[in-house]
């Protein structure tokens, strides 16, 4: 991509490239050979116990007497492509016992104010309050904003004391 003898000088190449000079410039570091001894073991322990994350290879890494952390056994795993089996959470698919509620303005016309109202609750984090609203079908204004301690506190007032009117 980039010739270094071109009569073009390199950095008008990288300009036209829009790239970084210094990433022409950069030359990759071989593996050394000690981490490719490991990632030979981890390769191996891996076939044995496919389950196995970074903290249960370290772990197995230590019994054999090899001192490494689990941080540079992650990165291994990451640099062969591998990954422990588990099963994942299958958040795709719908529980046949939940019931399913129909939609109740499927079929009506919302002509007026005043006439559908909406609620929404969010959650961010565990350790953030949720932040509810109630705003009008018809319209994008909110009506209120309450920030919420927790489900079982009361709720602060952080919007509008009065309703929004309607645009």
């Amino acid at each position: 991509m980039i010739d270094k003898t071109h009569e073009l000088p390199v950095v008008r190449q990288v300009q036209l490239l829009d790239l970084s000079r210094s990433s022409v410039y950069y030359l990759p570091q071989p593996t050394p050979e000690s981490d490719l001894h490991l990632m030979r073991r981890i390769d191996e322990l891996h076939l044995e116990h496919p389950f196995s994350g970074a903290h249960m290879l370290r772990d197995m890494l230590r019994l054999e007497e090899v001192e490494i952390g689990r941080k540079h056994v992650s990165t291994l795993m990451k640099k062969m492509g591998i990954e422990a089996l588990y099963r994942k959470a299958n958040t795709s698919r719908r529980n046949q016992a939940h019931r399913i509620y129909p939609y109740l303005l499927r079929h009506l016309v919302i002509d007026r104010p005043n006439q559908v109202w909406a609620m929404d609750t969010t959650y961010i984090t565990s350790n953030i309050p949720g932040l509810s609203g109630v705003l009008f079908k018809q319209s994008t204004g909110f009506l209120l904003l309450r920030l919420a301690g927790s489900l079982f506190r009361a709720t602060y007032i952080v919007g509008p004391e009065k309703p929004l009117k309607p645009a």
